[in-house]
């Protein structure tokens, strides 16, 4: 594969502009010009910083064990500073609001819903109704909204989650929007775009008991506990809609028991998240889901700062 077609296909899966990518190589927007043209060739650092990027955004790339040790340490350090998370974020309405509209927004963002930040904070705090949004998209950010505070009015250290925990929190975000809120799937339905195999229906409450056995089991690595957790459960697809959104809300649960902070897994970071994802279900490869779950618990570290 030549250096212009690595490029292309950077471009495409990354989402960047010619100008973001020349960023991330540390060349002007010229020199990537001349190379996406054909007109130059980089030299060996420069390609070997290409193939990085490529492996990267076409989700090849293995993240080495030293750097995600390096971060679960560090996750496990700033656990250790802060003695109560749960306690901080309820005690603090600040953070406890930043929360709750930083991951209202993103994981509805990812789902499609188009309402900007502002547009879900003005829903969440201030019962506005937005003329130019759907129905569906007030109750999505409202739901959401409230599955979180029922979330926290449940949470405490070591709490054990149960199936009725997750089909309550199904029921709430899905409330008026599907009929068979709080109710596992009775069809069989296709993950859009990819080819991942969910579970037969008929065995979804058979696969659910199992999975949230193993999510109360105690695993000494926890952040490869949540994502192999996670994973599963977006394979079984337990829902007829809403299984990426309690899939996250169950990624805060499991996290908040640790004492760590929900994970903040950003919209824009959309494409590398199912990318990772899928990775993950189709060829047994966690490391980088992992690690991208290993940052978004980082950036919820970076919301307990805010008081």
């Amino acid at each position: 594969m030549t250096i212009r077609q690595k490029l292309i296909i950077i471009k495409k899966e990354s989402g960047l502009t010619q100008e973001g990518i020349a960023k991330q190589l540390g060349v002007s927007f010229v020199t990537l010009n001349s190379w996406m043209n054909e007109r130059s060739k980089p030299h060996l650092k420069k390609q070997n910083q290409i193939d990085e990027l490529y492996k990267k955004y076409t989700g090849q790339q293995t993240i080495p064990d030293n750097e995600l040790i390096a971060k679960k340490e560090l996750i496990n350090k700033k656990s250790r500073k802060h003695q109560n998370i749960i306690k901080i974020i309820r005690e603090h309405k600040d953070i406890y609001d930043q929360f709750k509209l930083s991951l209202t927004y993103n994981s509805n963002s990812i789902e499609g819903n188009t309402l900007t930040k502002r547009d879900t904070a003005s829903v969440l705090f201030n019962n506005i109704t937005l003329p130019d949004k759907s129905l569906i998209e007030h109750l999505e950010a409202k739901n959401h909204g409230t599955a979180f505070d029922f979330l926290f009015d449940q949470i405490k250290p070591n709490y054990k989650i149960t199936e009725a925990f997750i089909l309550k929190l199904h029921q709430i975000l899905m409330n008026s929007i599907k009929p068979d809120a709080g109710y596992y799937r009775k069809y069989a339905v296709r993950i859009t775009g990819v080819n991942i195999p969910t579970a037969n229906f008929l065995k979804i409450p058979e696969l659910m008991k199992d999975l949230v056995f193993d999510i109360n089991s105690n695993k000494q690595d926890f952040v490869q506990h949540i994502t192999e957790t996670h994973s599963r459960f977006e394979q079984i697809h337990p829902f007829s809609d809403g299984n990426g959104r309690i899939g996250r809300l169950l990624i805060h649960t499991m996290l908040l028991r640790k004492n760590l902070p929900p994970a903040v897994i950003k919209q824009e970071n959309k494409r590398f998240y199912y990318k990772y994802l899928n990775k993950s279900q189709g060829e047994d490869e966690y490391s980088q889901l992992e690690n991208f779950i290993c940052d978004s618990i980082l950036d919820g570290f970076n919301l307990t700062q805010m008081h």
